[in-house]
């Protein structure tokens, strides 16, 4: 009987911190140095706002946070779809990061220009877009963006906190582990995700909500999200590829203590 879930691989020897080569520590500590920048400066400076951005939400109708947060699973589940036949259509041009910069940035101004009505029509292809731009992550640490468990490594960023979330995203959980990738599995992953995305996107919303104002907001706000999902998708990847070398704990203790020493500044 045929199994859809990913077979275990063999588990890597586990190594010591000090045993980790020169090369794989100097990776580890750009990509903490990655997360640590993920909140870029559009973000910071909304979360020093944070209270006026939450008085807007209140404002919203209850019925459309419902409606944002329930169709938040349908549109993951559409993007995760998506993205297995664009990525695995090797004939289409690669446009780089400017590409998903440039659409981004175009689908935020266009979405915000009459305010939440069409941000929130625009919403489905700039989550499909923010998708397509972690699976070009994954390709550059050698995942098959195609496949099964990078896409639904990708559901899992979105996840892993966000732009204007109080969690900052630092899981390593993961390393060392695989995700299944059968029907069921999926679901329930954009099940436990959705909530947590439809929060962040909520904030998102309520920042560009005013007609005209908002398209500038929209436009900024989706370049900014990009940036923390790639950056988020680069630690992600990062992690999991040195972890299949050399095993999770030492890349995760590793990991840890140069997060602490650049939070201790």
């Amino acid at each position: 009987m045929k199994n859809d879930a990913a077979l275990p691989e063999p588990v890597p020897p586990q190594l010591p911190v000090t045993a980790l080569p020169p090369d794989a520590l100097a990776e580890i500590s750009v990509l903490a140095l990655r997360l640590q920048r993920a909140n870029g400066p559009v973000m910071r400076a909304l979360n020093a706002f944070g209270g006026r951005i939450e008085a807007r939400m209140t404002g919203l109708p209850e019925n459309l946070r419902r409606l944002i947060e329930t169709g938040m699973v349908e549109i993951l589940a559409g993007a995760y779809e998506v993205a297995g036949r664009v990525g695995a259509h090797r004939a289409l041009p690669d446009t780089g990061n400017w590409g998903h910069r440039a659409a981004v940035a175009t689908g935020g101004a266009l979405g915000g220009v009459g305010g939440l009505g069409t941000a929130l029509v625009e919403l489905p292809a700039t989550i499909a877009l923010f998708f397509g731009a972690m699976q070009k992550v994954a390709g550059q640490y050698g995942f098959d963006p195609a496949s099964a468990e990078t896409r639904a490594v990708c559901i899992e960023v979105f996840g892993a906190g966000g732009p204007l979330a109080e969690d900052d995203g630092v899981n390593t959980s993961f390393l060392g582990t695989r995700l299944a990738v059968n029907g069921r599995a999926v679901q329930a992953l954009i099940q436990q995700v959705a909530p947590t995305l439809a929060a962040v996107i909520g904030r998102k919303l309520a920042t560009q909500a005013v007609p005209v104002i908002g398209a500038a907001a929209g436009a900024g706000l989706n370049l900014a999200f990009l940036s923390y999902y790639q950056e988020m998708a680069h630690v992600r990847f990062g992690l999991k590829r040195l972890a299949d070398r050399y095993g999770a704990a030492p890349v995760d203790t590793a990991f840890r203590e140069d997060v602490r020493r650049l939070r201790a500044g």
